[in-house]
């Protein structure tokens, strides 16, 4: 088995059939039908049921697959990544962010270009757990920002703090002259709250449940800044990290500390640990991690 092979045989996958495959990858047919044949043989697997005139994966076809994209994907990021440090040396970095993390990630990046003033930079939102292992495992950033606590064993995830939430109410509302907010105030209000798949939300959720208040959902959104807009407008209350609230420019609106002490998230630092990490990557984590301690 080879890196030809793989490339050829995921390439088949992809296209559906031989005759298309084979002209993307600018060969024969009967050739690419040896390549697989021959792949077959070395794995000692069939990968190709061919008792029907469309193409199908077996079981253990389906898993090769799998892990021969993302090899692949690898392989070619590892010599990418090469020809550039080759080139002109490793300055580049990308990072998926949550929004609260304002508070902290430009003072990093001053220091980091600092260092490193020729670096160029990306920065890209990364809001749900789909979203982080999408850009991970795609290539699209070196490293995540993020409050998803990821359970993949090729994923490193490093809790770097802990962010209190408190609860924005609109000026003028019944609830806006209480010192503190308690959930059970919040039982027959409209609330806002983020869409299925984002931490934030299941955060929020098991703390409504651990008091024993079921949450009037009326609006799910994905970020924060929806969410202020909402309330300034007066179409109900929502929970957000306290960071995010103090650089926030939303200012028609009240922020209350909830009595409940244990509602708070976790956010996290979170990279593919067994990919090539450039040097400047590395040292951007150093200072992340020298900042919180």
């Amino acid at each position: 088995m080879d890196t030809r092979q793989l490339r050829y045989y995921v390439a088949l996958i992809e296209a559906g059939t031989y005759t298309k495959a084979a002209e993307q990858l600018h060969i024969s047919q009967p050739s690419l039908s040896a390549t697989i044949k021959k792949l077959e043989e070395s794995v000692g697997l069939t990968l190709i049921n061919r008792g029907s005139r469309s193409l199908h994966m077996t079981h253990e076809g389906k898993i090769l697959y799998e892990e021969a994209r993302r090899f692949l994907q690898h392989f070619q990021h590892v010599t990418d990544e090469m020809e550039r440090l080759k080139q002109q040396g490793p300055l580049e970095i990308s990072i998926g962010l949550i929004e609260s993390t304002i508070f902290f990630v430009p003072e990093i990046l001053k220091q980091f270009k600092q260092e490193y003033e020729e670096a160029k930079v990306s920065l890209m939102e990364t809001l749900s757990l789909s979203d982080v292992e999408r850009a991970l495992y795609n290539f699209d950033i070196h490293l995540a920002i993020t409050n998803q606590n990821i359970f993949q064993n090729d994923i490193e995830t490093l809790p770097i703090y802990e962010e209190k939430l408190v609860t924005l109410i609109p000026s003028g509302h019944r609830l806006a002259n209480k010192r503190t907010i308690q959930l059970h105030d919040l039982e027959n209000e409209s609330f806002i709250v983020c869409k299925e798949g984002f931490q934030t939300r299941q955060d929020i959720l098991n703390a409504f449940n651990r008091a024993g208040v079921q949450p009037n959902i009326q609006f799910e959104i994905e970020r924060f800044e929806t969410s202020c807009s909402l309330v300034e407008k007066g179409l109900g209350i929502t929970v957000v990290p306290e960071n995010y609230v103090t650089y926030s420019k939303h200012t028609n609106l009240v922020v209350k500390s909830l009595a409940e002490d244990n509602i708070s998230r976790t956010v996290y630092l979170a990279y593919v640990n067994n990919r090539y990490m450039p040097p400047i990557v590395k040292r951007f984590i150093e200072m992340i991690e020298t900042y919180f301690k």
